[in-house]
């Protein structure tokens, strides 16, 4: 008799740890900072979200809204207008902008119809804008608007990394 409730408070110690313990411990290790996807046919697929620098969605037939997120950071462009070269524009969150060329300059900037827009203190916009599968840098002088049918400049634009 003994031996029975001996085994049988093992049994339960062990139940115990492996159902209130170490499963539920390693199912949340697996799903904790981890993003899941499901797709359609039902299976699933856990990335965790310290490896994702951003989500993007392919246009689908639908009007997708492109919000500022999809522009915040830093943007790798060329200067454009027959001059060699790149630059670095960076977009924060708060709608502000800088770029490190030819000293250095600040700005602001708002999405605009899909296309990030920037106003420069020195009279300069940029329109950061998709054209096919790239994007692209569209300049425009002091005292041109961005609805200018032709821009001064049109460069690569691509993105390094949020800031």
């Amino acid at each position: 008799m003994f031996r029975l409730s001996r085994f049988l408070s093992a049994g339960l110690v062990l139940a115990a740890v492996l159902f209130g313990g170490v499963i539920p411990a390693l199912w949340s290790q697996e799903s904790a900072g981890s993003m899941v996807i499901v797709f359609k046919d039902g299976h699933r697929q856990s990335i965790p979200v310290a490896q994702i620098a951003r989500i993007e969605f392919e246009h689908a037939g639908a009007t997708v809204a492109v919000g500022r997120s999809r522009f915040t950071g830093e943007w790798k462009v060329g200067v454009g207008g027959g001059v060699s070269g790149t630059f670095v524009i960076t977009l924060k969150s708060d709608g502000k902008a800088h770029k490190d060329i030819g000293g250095g300059g600040d700005g602001t900037w708002l999405v605009v119809n899909g296309e990030a827009q920037i106003a420069w203190d020195d009279g300069w916009h940029d329109v950061i804008r998709k054209q096919g599968g790239k994007f692209q840098k569209a300049a425009y002088a002091p005292g041109k608007s961005v609805d200018d049918a032709s821009p001064d400049s049109v460069a690569s634009a691509e993105y390094q990394e949020p800031n």
